[in-house]
């Protein structure tokens, strides 16, 4: 584990290796740490289309994230209802929906 950056209230924000059994289901987001998004529903203090950088994946059953958002609010249990991936993610995430 190393420190990184100051994130929200938190001095640092320790990233943990994924579960091996954490695997989205089937019309679920298959996000990583560090991937971009995009809030698609009005968040509490974050409005529709803020960008934000996803610092935590987390469930079995229901896949959903922690995003530290670029206005600073930092919210978690987000999932696809709430949030789409942008940028590299996007592209991966395409890329894969692609292969049979």
């Amino acid at each position: 584990m190393q420190p990184l950056p100051p994130v929200g209230q938190n001095r640092y924000v320790t990233f943990w290796k994924p579960h091996a059994l954490a695997k989205p289901h089937l019309n679920q987001l298959d996000l990583r740490l560090g991937d971009r998004v995009r809030a698609t529903s009005e968040l509490q203090d974050v409005p529709n289309g803020t960008e934000g950088r996803v610092i935590l994946a987390n469930g079995f059953n229901w896949q959903r994230y922690r995003v530290q958002f670029d206005n600073g609010a930092e919210i978690g249990d987000l999932d696809g209802r709430q949030i789409t991936p942008t940028g590299k993610a996007e592209k991966r995430i395409a890329k894969a929906a692609k292969r049979p």
